[in-house]
């Protein structure tokens, strides 16, 4: 019998399943169970045990590990399940506050809600580099760590439940803007017949240049200037970038291509200008998020 503690997996898509294979392959007793029937023959076969109903698989042990589409699939999936004594481990995606509200529901109910959120798609996870944003309450976290660290590290966000999808979505929306920022500057370049893997090389070398700590290293210095609420623009001033975010979308309309990014970034340097930004740094940009225009 297995020394390793018991584990039930709740949601078989890309990333249920993938977890559920890296638990059975890290020796740990797993059950399965997915609303719609017929994704865990592989997993029983690699030695996963399928429950009939949620709520066997919820009783099967007290770590349940849930990846569904949202909150409200968990909400249908558990109904009528008994979720007293269970740490449920939910790394689905929602909004922070139907995480927190979700937290109140299943302690209603007698269990305890950790919130998640895996930041690796479906190939990564269990592999080195891999990690998962925690929140909720630090015991049920630190009392299962070990094996939750199976699919990566385990960081561990604080007791508020909306904090870990805080991060996930605050990480997501940086990793795709950039992304597309990258799809809309090779097609910008492509009007010239030049290649994305042409453009690639200096991206990724003003990716690194950004994340460096040099001269180009722009994320330490917005970090430093948002954190401490003063924006010099002695070099470069917000109201020279607002005019030049207008060229690029001169740019992209002269070739016919779609101006939604480059417009929308050019809207809020505008909006930040005529706040009176103009003579401070980009970092400034941060006073207009805070005040969306109504």
């Amino acid at each position: 019998m297995s020394s390793r503690e018991a584990v039930t997996v709740i949601g078989l898509g890309a990333m249920g399943s993938t977890m559920a294979e890296v638990f059975l392959a890290a020796g740990h007793p797993t059950t399965v169970w997915n609303r719609t029937p017929g994704k865990a023959g592989k997993l029983v076969d690699a030695g996963a045990v399928e429950a009939a109903t949620a709520a066997e698989a919820v009783a099967t042990g007290n770590l349940v590990v849930i990846s569904q589409v949202d909150y409200a699939a968990m909400d249908d999936s558990l109904a009528g399940a008994d979720l007293s004594g269970r740490v449920l481990v939910n790394l689905s995606s929602d909004s922070p506050d139907r995480l927190r509200a979700a937290s109140q529901s299943v302690a209603d109910r007698g269990g305890t809600l950790v919130t998640g959120g895996i930041m690796v798609p479906p190939p990564g996870i269990g592999q080195p580099g891999s990690y998962v944003f925690y929140s909720g309450p630090a015991e049920a976290v630190e009392a299962h760590r070990t094996t939750l660290e199976v699919l990566g590290r385990a960081d561990y966000m604080g007791a508020d439940p909306g904090l870990a999808m805080l991060y996930y979505q605050a990480m997501l929306n940086m990793f795709w803007t950039t992304l597309t920022s990258y799809m809309y500057s090779a097609a910008l370049v492509g009007t010239a017949g030049v290649g994305a893997g042409q453009l690639r090389p200096y991206a990724a070398a003003l990716l690194a240049d950004m994340t460096d700590e040099g001269p180009m290293g722009y994320l330490k210095i917005l970090a430093e200037e948002l954190e401490q609420g003063a924006y010099p623009g002695e070099e470069n001033n917000l109201h020279m970038q607002a005019v030049g975010s207008e060229h690029v979308v001169d740019a992209f309309e002269q070739v016919g291509l779609d101006t939604g990014l480059p417009r929308a970034l050019a809207t809020l340097f505008a909006r930040a200008d005529a706040a009176g930004h103009g003579q401070d740094g980009l970092g400034a940009l941060v006073e207009a998020i805070r005040k969306p225009a109504r």
